[in-house]
């Protein structure tokens, strides 16, 4: 807790209450942010329980974990930096070791009881005095200086777009992989799986195991990550965000090519792109399986007719299931899209969470990275703290539009043009990144005399109505 809120500065600067909207992985750990530095808040969760993405069955529907799923970045990787998750859990936990992590995170920090579950916000709208007014699916509405977003970006299904021909009178089942359970779908069954992402790979594997035929088709070429190198989990081997990205991309892509070699070897397609130009695909089983003959690669879908599937080359199979991991919308249904929107998955906000033009919402967990979202999230839950605080300054905004701006060009000329690569970071760089201007934005509040930004301060409407 800073020393501001422990001498009641922040008492004094009389910001009146937050709220934050989801309570999963990202909106705990903004909760838990706000609630150590002292600053009241609400937090509302449509489900009955903490945990976001990583409830399986999740009451909100919302949740796209699946019954076999485990982490693909280490345990050391994915937890919060002051809450280590049990020395008993594996290198890889499955999902119930997660879900219970963070009921545990909740109850150790002792904010449970600020966090109003089984209700949805419904909408969020900000008056002229800047104040949020805030909907409940309960009927209420209540006001707030601030509104942390945190509703997370796996749960709105993209679909391909458009349509495959003859899709629509496939005779067999189509689902998208958020709506994807478990293996039994697939018994004794022809299983199509389009995508090159984790959850193709996963759903591929554990099909492979009960179907009698597995075909996984590639839209485009991806870099295949192993578990394990040399004995050690991949993502706990040196990244240093100090060492230009060029010299840690070459030797990456020839550590990978030296230890599974490239990915055409094993029939997939050759990535069109370098290591770290695309979002690459962490899996220790994918290769095994297709060297054994359960998978069997095929390119992009063509086409249907009928039970039949054509691919782009020109071949068919007969198929009973297809699953298209084919990603997820970003959306807020809570706003009216011309106040907050990210068409075509673009968002463009400072450093991925402060609105260059709304000056009190914040955005908690909307980025990818390869690595885990929560510390991410955990920092930049500490970060709005410190702003609502007063101990930290933003920039001004010319500089936050140019540094916007310096992102999405830096994005565009990295990345393969893709939905996927809009809201990308590299999990280390954007963590030295962020504790940067953490650094320098506290230099700004000291010169400043650590003043709470003036629009989240109190205004005169009553907190509820």
């Amino acid at each position: 807790m800073s020393a501001q809120a422990e001498n009641g500065h922040y008492a004094a600067s009389g910001l009146r209450r937050a709220c934050i909207i989801g309570a999963g992985s990202s909106g705990i750990a903004a909760a838990k942010a706000l609630h150590e530095r002292g600053i009241p808040f609400d937090c509302f969760e449509k489900s009955d329980r903490v945990g976001g993405n990583w409830v399986f069955g999740n009451k909100n529907g919302m949740s796209a974990a699946y019954r076999d799923l485990f982490i693909n970045t280490s345990r050391p990787r994915m937890q919060y930096t002051d809450f280590p998750m049990p020395e008993a859990y594996p290198d890889f936990p499955h999902h119930t070791h997660i879900a219970a992590y963070f009921e545990k995170y909740v109850d150790h920090f002792g904010f449970r009881e600020k966090l109003t579950f089984e209700t949805g916000v419904k909408h969020a709208s900000r008056g002229a005095d800047g104040t949020w007014s805030v909907e409940l699916d309960t009927g209420e509405t209540r006001h707030y200086e601030a509104l942390l977003v945190a509703n997370g970006h796996h749960w709105n299904a993209r679909w391909p777009e458009p349509a495959f021909p003859g899709s629509d009178s496939f005779a067999g089942v189509q689902l998208h992989a958020h709506s994807y359970r478990d293996n039994s779908i697939f018994a004794g069954k022809r299983a199509v799986i389009l995508g090159m992402g984790n959850s193709a790979m996963d759903i591929a594997v554990e099909s492979s195991y009960v179907a009698e035929r597995t075909y996984l088709s590639a839209r485009q070429g991806v870099w295949i990550i192993p578990k394990y190198i040399f004995g050690k989990p991949v993502d706990q081997m040196r990244n240093d965000p100090r060492v230009p990205f060029k010299v840690r991309q070459r030797l990456t892509q020839a550590l990978i090519r030296s230890y599974a070699g490239p990915p055409e070897r094993y029939g997939l397609p050759k990535p069109n792109h370098r290591f770290g130009e695309a979002h690459p695909t962490i899996s220790g089983r994918i290769l095994d399986r297709i060297q054994h003959g359960t998978i069997a690669p095929k390119p992009n879908i063509d086409s249907f007719d009928g039970s039949r599937v054509k691919f782009i080359d020109g071949s068919t199979v007969e198929a009973d299931v297809v699953v298209y991991c084919t990603g997820y919308k970003i959306t807020f249904p809570f706003f009216e899209e011309g106040l907050i929107s990210a068409p075509d998955n673009r968002i463009e906000l400072f450093r991925r969470v402060f609105h260059p033009d709304i000056p009190n919402v914040f955005f908690v967990g909307l980025l990818q990275p390869l690595g885990a979202i929560m510390p991410l999230a955990e920092a930049q839950g500490a970060w709005v703290g410190d702003y609502l605080l007063g101990d930290y300054a933003l920039p001004e905004t010319a500089h936050m539009r140019a540094d916007i701006e310096a992102d999405q060009r830096a994005m565009r000329t990295r990345y393969v043009a893709s939905k996927r690569h809009t809201i990308q970071v590299d999990f280390d760089d954007y963590l030295h990144a962020l504790a940067k201007e953490r650094r320098e934005g506290a230099a700004r509040a000291r010169a400043k005399g650590f003043l709470p930004p003036a629009q989240c301060r109190p205004s005169a409407v009553t907190t509820a109505s």
